[in-house]
C-alpha cells in the first residue's frame, strides 16, 4: 500500500438521524482499529444522538488510516471523525 493513495474522510452528516433537531454526537464504540483493513459497508463505529444509536459505515475499501476521535468524544454533526485509505 503506497502512503501515497488517496484518503477518504468518514464523516457523519448523511446517517445523521433525520428525526433530531440536536447537531451534536458522541462515539459510543469503535468496531475496529486504526491499520485494519476494512471493505465498504463494513460497520466502523457507533455514536450516539439523544437515545438514537447509529453505526457508521465505511464508505470505501481500504485501510482505517486515522481515527480522530476517541470513545466519548462529542463531535458536531459533519465532522471528520476518521480517514479510510484507499488500496
Amino acid at each position: 500500500m503506497s502512503s501515497n493513495a488517496p484518503r477518504v474522510a468518514v464523516e457523519t452528516a448523511d446517517i445523521w438521524p433525520a428525526d433530531t433537531d440536536e447537531n451534536e454526537g458522541v462515539v459510543v464504540n469503535w468496531f475496529t482499529s486504526e491499520g485494519t483493513r476494512v471493505d465498504e459497508g463494513d460497520p466502523l463505529c457507533e455514536f450516539q444522538v439523544e437515545k438514537v444509536s447509529v453505526d457508521v459505515p465505511a464508505p470505501a475499501s481500504g485501510t482505517l488510516d486515522e481515527i480522530a476521535l476517541d470513545e466519548d468524544d462529542e463531535f458536531e454533526k459533519g465532522e471528520t471523525i476518521a480517514w479510510i485509505r484507499r488500496e
